[in-house]
């Protein structure tokens, strides 16, 4: 969506972002009404923090099975922080950070831990490193994926790689909006609904980037996502069961791109190549299957 994410209260004068709240009530009395005094920007993340330290002390010297409790507790948490999370703030693409993938892969490799029927030394370990970095994004290397839940760092990638290019087609579209000229606001939305207005008047860019041109991005980036979205779904169909050189290189893909986007840099798209080469094309060619 798109909100002016400046906000003056309309009770008692406090004005406030909500970029940096992720909440609509006033800071200073809590009041609901505001009105926005900025431009309508595209947003799509919030505020968030992940706190585990409970969960690393229930599970901090675990053997074989996890216990149902922690285990459901552990996912309700990681689960709130991503729904929460986007990849849009204040009219600025993000990147693809690694707190959140190491989110979703911690979450994929809870459940893919959990089946086993005996672990080993190596799964326990992987597993308590992704628990130990994750609010950080310290994830685990490439090299360190245990055999048992590599499924857990494909998967991780599919589902990641999927919601950002959910908001960088947003984003590209609002970026080919402005390119067009479209100012007219078609399916905006308040932070709250309660006020429409702005101190001037006038809507700014929804979107900001870097460079010259920036509408000329629209269409290369557009054939690449394409082409994300076809390597994603391949490592889907596989459950995810793919090499995690492969895995990661599909988030370095969706990661460059948004930096091409960002600023036009030809030498990014070009890495977007490179990498959407190496795979998976189709995943039964590695010699692990």
């Amino acid at each position: 969506m798109k909100v002016r994410g400046e906000r003056e209260c309309r009770s008692c004068g406090t004005r406030w972002s909500y970029y940096e709240t992720g909440s609509v009530a006033c800071p200073a009395c809590g009041s609901l009404r505001s009105v926005g005094v900025d431009s309508r920007t595209a947003h799509t993340d919030t505020p968030v923090t992940l706190d585990l330290r409970a969960h690393r002390a229930r599970f901090g010297d675990v053997r074989g099975v996890l216990p149902e409790e922690g285990v459901d507790d552990l996912k309700a948490d990681l689960r709130a922080y991503l729904r929460r999370r986007g990849f849009i703030n204040g009219g600025r693409l993000a990147p693809l950070d690694t707190t959140y993938l190491t989110a979703r892969e911690l979450l994929e490799a809870v459940d893919a831990y959990d089946r086993l029927r005996d672990p080993t030394d190596d799964d326990r370990a992987y597993l308590l490193a992704l628990l130990a970095g994750t609010e950080e994004g310290d994830r685990p290397e490439t090299t360190a994926v245990s055999a048992n839940l590599r499924e857990a760092r494909g998967m991780a990638a599919v589902h990641a790689v999927t919601a950002y290019r959910e908001d960088l087609t947003t984003f590209l579209d609002e970026l080919a909006a402005a390119g067009d000229g479209d100012r007219d606001g078609h399916g905006d939305e308040t932070a709250d609904g309660d006020d429409d207005e702005t101190a001037d008047g006038d809507d700014g860019p929804p979107v900001v980037v870097e460079g010259t041109d920036p509408s000329a991005r629209v269409r290369p980036a557009r054939d690449r996502s394409e082409t994300l979205r076809d390597r994603i779904k391949r490592a889907d169909a596989l459950g995810g069961d793919i090499d995690p050189v492969l895995a990661d290189a599909l988030v370095d893909a969706a990661n460059a791109l948004g930096e091409f986007v960002r600023t036009g840099d030809d030498a990014a798209l070009e890495r977007v190549d490179d990498l959407l080469e190496t795979g998976p094309h189709g995943s039964a060619d590695d010699p692990h299957r």
